[in-house]
């Protein structure tokens, strides 16, 4: 393995966990509820997935309907 990966891989593997973290309560928000702010369920699911750790952080503080 690179030095440069070596010495960067503390740092990545949080950052990996809470983007594969966020995408799936995010997509199981999405898939559970009817309802959104704006938007329709096609579009969230893609911006969830397409725009990685920003998608779901968008959806949660502007897409999600409040119960």
């Amino acid at each position: 393995m690179p030095d440069i990966i070596r010495e960067y891989l503390p740092i990545l593997i949080p950052i990996i966990i809470l983007e594969i973290a966020l995408m799936f309560y995010s997509l199981r928000h999405v898939l559970k509820h009817d309802r959104y702010k704006f938007g329709s369920r096609t579009m969230w699911i893609l911006i969830v997935i397409i725009i990685q750790i920003i998608g779901p952080i968008l959806y949660l503080t502007i897409g999600r309907e409040e119960e």
